[in-house]
């Protein structure tokens, strides 16, 4: 069995990831990781190094959570790509060909303070007007069964 799970180390992905190991480890699946790095509109020097030190922050996060499945006796892949989350998921999915995917729903209580709450909702509302959630676009489009962790 091949389980891909998407990973952008928030506190939900953590704990989609140990539902999931606890879930399924009896069944001895494969564990596919993938984060998604977005690509920055913005090709300023600045943006170029902050977007490669966000790229190395994700391939850490994306290790630390390998070991995680490696200490429960079960096999990893990491993967981490780079573009728009939904599609680059998406594309994923259809080259490995995973039984299941399974993604965190996003939560109402951020990770961070005040100020990462407000400009949270923010993003999060234009992000729903414009594209939709990454979970309504893999649940609809995906090639295998979705697994959405509500993580509460």
């Amino acid at each position: 069995m091949k389980i891909m799970l998407a990973y952008d180390n928030s506190r939900n992905a953590k704990k989609a990831l140990q539902v999931t190991l606890d879930m399924f480890k009896p069944l001895q699946p494969l564990i596919i990781l993938i984060g998604v790095v977005e690509e920055s509109l913005d090709t300023s020097s600045s943006s170029t190094g902050l977007y490669e030190q966000q790229k190395a922050e994700f391939r850490s996060f994306l290790r630390e959570a390998a070991d995680v499945v490696g200490d429960q006796d079960l096999d990893v892949e990491v993967i981490l790509a780079e573009g728009d989350a939904r599609k680059m998921i998406l594309k994923a999915v259809e080259h490995k060909k995973p039984d299941l995917l399974v993604i965190a729903r996003h939560s109402n209580e951020p990770d961070g303070g005040f100020i990462s709450r407000s400009l949270n909702l923010l993003v999060d509302e234009f992000d729903h007007m414009t594209f939709g959630s990454v979970s309504a676009f893999l649940a609809r489009r995906a090639p295998c069964a979705v697994l959405i962790q509500s993580c509460q």
